[in-house]
């Protein structure tokens, strides 16, 4: 058990600094503050330590700790002092103290900014990345408390700790004194220490995964003495799948002389089992299972697959029972997937593993699927046989409490064995790591989402999530940026992953199509410009076309240079007879192959109508070369703890690759489809990822002028002006006058406003600003509202402005409810708004579409994550569908979009530059053929929320 913490007589225990992490080798621990009820812990950590790591610690012999270094250790008062610890089972593994010190080495208080810092792991532990996770966290806990610098003495003998702090990527100092190393960190995060942080996230998660997923021995608890039910299903398929690693049945209902059961070993518990047990499928009741779980982090199983229901789908009290099973599992250094899990599949010929329920295990194929419905998985899986593809792997993590498709992303990172990565969410439990993750996967390989329950602004039963806020429009923009390939339904999310997992990427938008029906061939055409692919004029063959003619026609289309991609279409052709043919569908199968498999690598895909056995012959690949594979940090683990081969990274596949760059082999696989639109479409995603992937070679800059043309310290302490010493945890809008001057610090200029409550207080204001001048109205009701009369433009004089202020208040209301306000006139142009809002689970976004009807009515909005790049920037005004009156439609002027780009540039800037600015709202903004007018500004601030994001790695706890 924990222990209670303490609370310190300085300062409360830091509840917060709790974390579970993700070790190198897949294993989970935790990482607390040490309290005071620590003592016989850190003494029993203490003596498992062996005398070296000891002499390195303490630079001599130190066989035991005194009462005096154990009090020491284990008081803090957690701001001067303080120290954490790596538990696993409720046991010390490792342990990190720092203490502020003043110039001269000595302790001290704040405000000095520097501390000592020293580290002990366990030995048995010493290589999983204990010292590195703590480090990160400790360095986090010392920013928090105005600790800018670590000083630490290493002897130089002691290499592991010099490569912690060397490998850290922090800016760092080191020199020789008296004998030993002196090395001082700046503790201020850097781009190579993020990277570092989260190359290591990356390569834990990846590997807890592969745990799961590839283990040398798995037990199912509650295996059922009689055929039937969930654990006696389990095994069934384990066993049907031919697992290559050692299988057990578990029930402590088993009767003592039950040796075997369907001739596998049979148990009572694991204790029983003579070796460790790397997975354990557990399929008992709710109640049993804290039960099960401690038998198995008692016996070193590595990883649960929880089949169980009755957890937070069921309510608060079942999310409670969910919460304390991720804290059991994870404080034996375990990960879950699950509970009301449908189970887990690895087609990998060293592993297959069929541990769901799954009745069949699917082909060995290329494609990896996550999915957070076990009926939606049961769906896909059976779509997916159905079209003769197969899977590399398969999740279906039921309520997600552990084991995510983040994780599954890292871990479909680095699979050699995955092509391309389908996924059913219903929740996006860190949205902002997701895009992240999904950026940096898509790069290398398709991802394809289905998004579930996007429109009821909750989380689905038993997914104990964060519910974010942003609009499902906008997650889909924001997926898209991130390069994923987002569809509307699970059929759809099918038909891409065959295309992308057995067809080379398209070069470009340009589509040949060719067929024996002309009908289908125009229906093909038609649907190609619908989703904005450029179509040749179809190719008719004829229904008189042979299987000849089909390999003779596809062989041309794809050696002419001015198509990208080619469609087939086809119907039962008529023989010589005059009869319709639909059973040959093999024949024509092999001629598609054999001409695409001697021709330039472009995709290819078939519309056929009742023609039998086409879709199952083509789904059959004439070849099964391996893909190209370059290796990485992992390859250095050349076998997992059951001898499967360690992840290594597949190289994207593109057509038009330069040459001498090592071509993979022609793909064999031509997928098929019963309907042309469904054929389009999944062309069509696939035309804009691989644009997509084009661009994210060489990704876009935020320009360097912007670092010359903003004030970042000014603007922080205008910030820190306006919220006060003690902000509002509500925030604060900004009066303009306010706005205007933040915004003036970044470059924004907001053309002024002068009050006008009276028609005399107008005529002022209009002199002193100069005509022609507008006259709005800022009440809330009225804003921005020219069709209700909110605002009158163009009053050439003081006769005008007289007129319209009567009118104004006639019409609308008394002055004191209409607020109106005098402003100078804009040059003519295009009336656009630009937003920035925060959203505590994505992070910010910036908004960008034309003012009025376009936005409001019909939601013609794009939006990026920030920061944003030169080329978001220009995306994002091209992006939305009123584009073109932006560029010149109907022969009007177009506008400065090189301003526009750069307006959201430096808006994207300052919000980036300053969480506290939670939401900006310039609008409108008037974008004339030369330069552009903000003659409207909202601001708010507020404390700025947590960024999980560049924090210390940490798994999340729902």
């Amino acid at each position: 058990m924990e222990p209670k913490p303490e609370l310190s007589p300085h300062h409360a225990y830091p509840d917060h600094w709790e974390a579970d992490v993700v070790l190198r080798d897949g294993g989970t621990a935790r990482i607390r503050p040490i309290t005071t009820d620590d003592a016989e812990r850190l003494v029993s950590f203490y003596e498992q330590v062996s005398d070296e790591s000891k002499y390195y610690r303490f630079f001599a012999p130190y066989p035991r700790l005194s009462d005096r270094d154990v009090h020491r250790f284990t008081h803090h008062d957690y701001v001067d002092r303080v120290g954490l610890a790596v538990t696993i089972g409720g046991e010390f593994i490792g342990t990190v103290r720092y203490d502020r010190i003043n110039e001269q080495g000595r302790p001290a208080s704040a405000p000095a900014d520097e501390a000592e810092v020293a580290f002990l792991v366990q030995d048995a532990h010493q290589g999983r990345g204990v010292a590195s996770a703590l480090l990160e966290h400790i360095a986090a806990v010392a920013r928090e408390r105005g600790i800018r610098r670590f000083a630490a003495e290493v002897l130089p003998a002691n290499n592991k700790m010099i490569k912690v702090f060397r490998d850290a990527g922090y800016t760092q100092r080191r020199s020789f004194e008296d004998g030993s190393v002196h090395l001082t960190l700046d503790l201020e995060p850097t781009e190579k220490s993020l990277a570092v942080q989260r190359g290591r996230e990356q390569r834990a998660e990846a590997r807890s995964v592969q745990r799961l997923l590839a283990p040398g021995s798995v037990a199912v608890i509650g295996t059922g003495r009689t055929p039937g039910g969930v654990g006696r299903t389990v095994l069934r398929n384990l066993l049907a799948a031919g697992f290559t690693g050692r299988t057990y049945a578990v029930n402590r209902a088993f009767d003592e002389g039950l040796a075997t059961l369907d001739g596998v070993p049979a148990h009572r518990s694991l204790g029983e089992i003579d070796e460790q047990v790397d997975l354990a499928v557990i399929a008992v009741p709710a109640h049993r299972v804290p039960e099960a779980v401690a038998d198995c982090g008692e016996h070193g199983v590595q990883g649960l697959v929880v089949l169980s229901a009755g957890y937070a789908e069921r309510g608060s009290a079942g999310r409670e029972l969910q919460r304390e099973l991720v804290r059991q599992a994870r404080s034996y250094g375990m990960r879950i997937i699950g509970p009301n899990a449908f189970g887990i599949i690895n087609t990998a010929e060293s592993v297959r593993l069929n541990a769901s329920l799954a009745p069949e295990s699917p082909a060995r194929g290329r494609i990896g699927l996550f999915t957070q419905s076990g009926a939606i998985g049961i769906a896909l899986l059976s779509g997916l046989h159905r079209r003769g593809a197969g899977l590399s792997s398969f999740i279906s993590a039921g309520n997600r409490a552990d084991v995510s498709g983040n994780d599954f992303l890292q871990y479909s990172f680095e699979d050699p064995d995955t092509d391309v990565a389908l996924l059913y969410l219903e929740s996006l439990g860190n949205p902002r790591k997701f895009t992240r993750l999904a950026r940096r996967t898509a790069a290398l390989k398709p991802v394809v989402v289905v998004k579930g329950a996007r429109h009821s602004g909750t989380n689905p039963p038993g997914h104990a999530v964060p519910v974010s806020r942003i609009p499902d429009a906008t997650v889909s923009a924001l997926m898209r940026q991130a390069g994923v390939i987002r569809v509307d339904t699970v059929t759809e999310m099918v038909d891409a992953g065959l295309l992308l997992a057995g067809q080379p990427l398209p070069a470009g938008p340009r589509v040949a199509i060719l067929g024996n029906s002309e009908s289908l061939g125009l229906l093909t055409y038609d649907a190609c410009l619908a989703e904005g692919l450029r179509p040749r004029p179809p190719i008719d063959l004829t229904t008189a076309a042979s299987p000849q003619d089909f390999k003779d026609a596809l062989a041309e289309a794809l050696a002419d240079g001015t198509c990208d991609a080619v469609i087939v279409t086809a119907i039962p052709w008529v023989g010589e007879n005059g009869e319709a043919e639909t059973g040959d569908g093999e024949v024509l199968a092999a001629a598609l192959h054999g001409a695409a498999a001697k021709s330039p690598a472009k995709p290819v895909a078939v519309v056929h109508v009742e023609i039998g056995g086409l879709a199952e012959a083509l789904a059959a690949a004439s070849s099964t070369a391996a893909p190209r594979t370059r290796p990485t940090t992992l390859a250095a683990q050349p076998h997992g703890p059951s001898g499967a081969p360690a992840p290594t990274e597949t190289a994207p596949r593109e057509a038009g690759e330069a040459e001498g760059a090592e071509a993979p082999a022609r793909p064999g696989r031509i997928p098929a489809y019963p309907a042309a639109e469904r054929a389009v479409r999944a062309m069509a995603e696939a035309v804009k990822y691989a644009q997509w992937r084009r661009q994210a070679a060489t990704p876009g800059k935020v320009p360097e002028f912007l670092d010359e043309t903003t004030d970042e310290p000014g603007t922080a302490a205008l910030i820190d002006t306006l919220l006060g010493a003690t902000p509002d945890p509500r925030g604060r809008s900004l009066s303009h006058d306010e706005a205007r001057e933040l915004l003036g610090r970044y470059g924004i200029p907001v053309r002024p406003t002068l009050p006008a409550p009276d028609p005399e207080a107008a005529v002022a204001a209009a002199a002193r600003l100069g005509y022609p001048v507008a006259l709005k109205t800022t009440a809330p009701h009225l804003r921005h509202r020219a069709d209700l009369g909110g605002v009158r433009l163009d009053l050439a004089d003081e006769d005008a402005l007289r007129r319209a202020y009567g009118e104004f208040t006639e019409l609308l209301g008394k002055p004191a409810e209409l607020l109106p306000v005098v402003q100078s006139m804009a040059p003519r142009g295009v009336d656009t708004v630009l937003r920035a809002s925060i959203d505590a689970a994505a992070g910010a976004v910036l908004s960008f579409g034309l003012a009025g009807a376009p936005s409001e009515l019909l939601g013609d909005t794009a939006h990026r994550l920030v920061p944003v790049t030169d080329r978001d920037a220009a995306e994002l005004i091209r992006s939305i569908k009123a584009a073109p009156v932006l560029f010149g439609w109907r022969g009007s002027a177009p506008v400065d979009t090189p301003a526009l780009e750069e307006l959201l540039l430096r808006l994207s800037r300052l919000v980036d530059d300053h969480p506290e600015v939670v939401s900006v709202a310039l609008e409108p903004v008037v974008v004339a053929p030369q330069g552009l007018t903000v003659l409207g500004a909202s601001v708010r601030l507020a404390p700025p929320p947590p960024r999980g994001d560049l924090g210390p790695r940490r798994l999340p706890n729902y």
